[in-house]
């Protein structure tokens, strides 16, 4: 009997995952911000979440995507990266595609792998990728089938900073938008969806880790990401700088992916305190006028997410922290426990805050103006540094070098 009701829970699991959830096709989400419009949470956490199915996937920080009834994940095989779509429901491998990329890490970063870190996005019948070392490459969605690959090697004297190319694209109508090069020498380009041609290059610094989002002030469209040594905002139309602003941290280590809310620009760093602005335009010129900032809370590597009027995120003071903290005013409104990991991927969903870490742990948490914690799972899982993937009932999580899907 006991096995008779384990294989209804995962006949009724990939039921539910095969139906139309929403797709998850990009960096952080459709906005690029952390929400998941289509989860289902459960009347009831359950005391562990069950398994649908689970392959091994190669390494990597890289995110799994979903679109339509597919999984998409960048990987590292041996010394390949490689390009696979799965089956949502069940796992299966529909199509792969790989390229040989050897590639020497940095000492410094050898603890994180080597990669890829970029996540793909799929627009379009498309998905595009950037590579570690900074190939950038665009796929038809449905077979697999290579449409164009770039290597920037001819351009640039480095084509990726020192710990790999990071920064996950984004595509904003014709152009699929990167931003390529190295340590001290490169662009954030706009290139043809159809063809790879470069269409636009904006060439005021080099990348970093960051990846770029785009929000309208102003009644103007501004992509704004952070840079190796400032934040910046140019139209994604054309390359055009609307504006910059000196912002550094130690070892270059810009990483932190900017969050909209309350009208404002809310942007961080490692050591920095955690900042937000209005970007208005005066006299023709546009300008950054400071709002709050709290340096009790500053970030390193994970991103934020900002719902109801609340900023959620991981400081990395006390060895890992989560907090709240008041969008309109800055002020700090609660902070959990320390030593809650090196990095944490967020999400909400409804009313809920959902947290993978590199501790290998799934954090169940309720949104508001104090810490509630109701659910907290660790099924094995080695460290988990992708984002995770909320869809349908349950969760995809990319650890070490598996991909799987659970329900709850």
């Amino acid at each position: 009997m006991h096995w008779l009701v384990s294989l209804l829970l995962v006949v009724s699991s990939i039921h539910l995952l095969a139906q139309p959830a929403g797709d998850w096709n990009q960096w952080r989400g459709p906005g690029r911000d952390g929400i998941a419009a289509s989860f289902t949470a459960p009347a009831a956490w359950p005391d562990q979440p069950t398994q649908v199915w689970k392959v091994n996937a190669g390494v990597g920080h890289s995110s799994p995507v979903v679109s339509g009834s597919r999984v998409y994940l960048f990987s590292r095989i041996g010394e390949q990266e490689v390009m696979t779509a799965y089956e949502a429901a069940t796992g299966r491998q529909v199509w792969r595609d790989a390229y040989d990329t050897p590639y020497r890490m940095s000492p410094a970063a050898t603890g994180h792998g080597k990669g890829p870190k970029s996540t793909p996005v799929v627009s379009g019948g498309r998905i595009f990728a950037l590579g570690i070392s900074g190939i950038l490459s665009a796929y038809d969605a449905v077979s697999g089938k290579v449409l164009w690959r770039r290597d920037f090697s001819s351009q640039f004297r480095s084509t990726s900073p020192e710990f790999g190319a990071s920064m996950s694209p984004i595509v904003d109508g014709e152009s699929v938008i990167a931003h390529v090069g190295g340590d001290g020498s490169g662009a954030i380009a706009g290139f043809a969806v159809a063809n790879g041609a470069e269409r636009w290059a904006w060439k005021g610094d080099g990348p970093a880790y960051a990846s770029p989002v785009i929000a309208t002030f102003g009644g103007v469209r501004h992509l704004i990401t952070q840079t190796q040594s400032h934040i910046v905002g140019i139209s994604p139309a054309d390359g055009r700088e609307l504006w910059r602003t000196r912002f550094t941290t130690d070892y270059d280590q810009n990483i932190v992916t900017p969050a909209i809310a309350g009208g404002m620009l809310i942007y961080s760093g490692l050591a920095k305190a955690t900042t937000a602005v209005r970007v208005v335009q005066e006299g023709g010129a546009w300008k950054l006028q400071q709002v709050w900032q709290n340096a009790d809370l500053p970030m390193y590597m994970s991103s934020p997410v900002a719902v109801g009027g609340v900023l959620y995120g991981l400081t990395h003071r006390n060895r890992g922290q989560f907090f709240g903290l008041d969008v309109e005013t800055g002020k700090t409104l609660w902070t959990s426990q320390p030593r809650q990991g090196e990095n944490a991927a967020l999400s909400a969903a409804g009313d809920l805050l959902i947290a993978t870490t590199t501790d290998a742990r799934l954090v169940v948490m309720r949104q508001g103006r104090t810490h509630q914690v109701l659910r907290e799972y660790a099924h094995g899982w080695s460290p988990i540094w992708a984002h995770h993937v909320l869809h349908g009932r349950g969760i995809l999580i990319k650890d070490t070098e598996t991909l799987s899907y659970w329900t709850f």
